[in-house]
């Protein structure tokens, strides 16, 4: 079998030294920089799956310590935080409420045609102290204000968070057709925790409906204005 690949003659000189021609100088100097490129090459290749590698381990390491934070939430604790919350605004409300000095008066009027025509009054102290003094008087007019029919009540105190009703708050004008129209005119005096006498006229038309509710407010004070 004859073998055809070039084979190739080392130069010798007279004393049998090597010598070196030039073109394999420049093939060996090919071969070497294609071999450094190459190293080059895998160099940067593993440059970057170290640098890869590295962000990984960072997000794991992330991971990692999210889970413990989450599972270092008790649900219970958020729970529990939650009812705190809640009770500490329901304190700061009824602070508001209970003890701060406020004045709230409320009237509230229920007209109906029943048998003539029924009004019944309820009186109601929202405020956190007591009023004194009271005054309430309701009158039923025509449209031209004659006075048809009256009632007059002096209460002379009304605790704080109470309210005053029953059958003296009570009237039943009777005698007038219910197809015309009349006014209820209320009026309410107190004496408030200051010391500060208030008086409030309402006028109400009724007539139009068989039955309405009329809720009068009164001047509201609270400390530390007054």
């Amino acid at each position: 079998m004859v073998d055809n690949s070039e084979s190739k003659t080392i130069a010798k000189g007279r004393d049998g030294e090597l010598l070196v021609h030039e073109d394999d100088i420049k093939e060996v100097g090919g071969l070497m920089a294609r071999s450094m490129d190459k190293q080059a090459e895998l160099g940067a290749f593993d440059s970057d799956n170290e640098e890869e590698r590295e962000d990984w381990e960072r997000a794991q390491e992330a991971a990692k310590l999210l889970r413990e934070k989450v599972s270092e939430v008790d649900p219970y604790q958020v729970v529990l935080a939650g009812v705190v919350i809640l009770l500490m605004i329901g304190v700061v409300l009824s602070g508001w409420y209970w003890v701060l000095p406020r004045d709230s008066v409320v009237l509230e009027t229920h007209y109906m045609q029943r048998g003539g025509h029924l009004m019944m009054s309820e009186l109601s102290n929202d405020g956190s102290r007591e009023i004194t003094d009271v005054v309430i008087h309701v009158e039923f007019q025509d449209v031209d204000g004659l006075v048809l029919d009256n009632m007059r009540v002096e209460i002379d105190k009304v605790s704080a968070h109470s309210s005053i009703a029953g059958d003296e708050l009570e009237m039943l004008v009777s005698g007038y057709t219910v197809w015309d129209n009349y006014v209820v005119h209320t009026h309410l005096e107190w004496t408030d925790f200051n010391g500060n006498d208030n008086r409030q006229d309402w006028y109400h038309s009724v007539g139009h409906w068989s039955s309405e509710i009329f809720i009068d407010e009164g001047d509201k004070t609270t400390w530390p204005n007054s």
